[in-house]
């Protein structure tokens, strides 16, 4: 991924943006620096740390198969941030699906701050 651009459009270098949670183990210090996390991990396959990510309360309604399809299923295009608070992030996922057509995920996602790192919760669709 070297001096590629980080897939959350922060502008960074992914290296010195996602990367640093993705490949180098750190924690996300906001919420919604973990979605931005969350996104590029979709855009990288990354399905072993969208599981470490999610509260443990919630893992059970995810697998990392179902997680692996989705996420390598669709062309992820851009994140777009709308608002956040503390623990709550509203944003837009922009994708191509696999038929190629452009799709839009809105979501307004509740993180959960616990033992020292943040972690996702639910969401709610729009």
């Amino acid at each position: 991924m070297e001096n590629k651009k980080c897939f959350c459009d922060t502008g960074q270098l992914f290296d010195d943006c996602c990367g640093l949670y993705l490949i180098n183990n750190q924690k996300a210090a906001t919420a919604v620096a973990l979605m931005r996390s969350r996104y590029s991990a979709y855009a990288t396959h990354n399905a072993e740390y969208l599981l470490e990510t999610t509260h443990v309360s919630e893992k059970k309604n995810y697998s990392k198969s179902e997680i692996l399809k989705w996420a390598t299923s669709n062309k992820w295009q851009k994140l777009e941030i709308l608002s956040f608070t503390e623990n709550k992030v509203e944003f837009k996922a922009y994708f191509l699906d696999s038929n190629s057509q452009r799709q839009t995920h809105y979501e307004f996602s509740t993180f959960k701050f616990e033992n020292g790192a943040w972690y996702y919760v639910d969401g709610k669709f729009e």
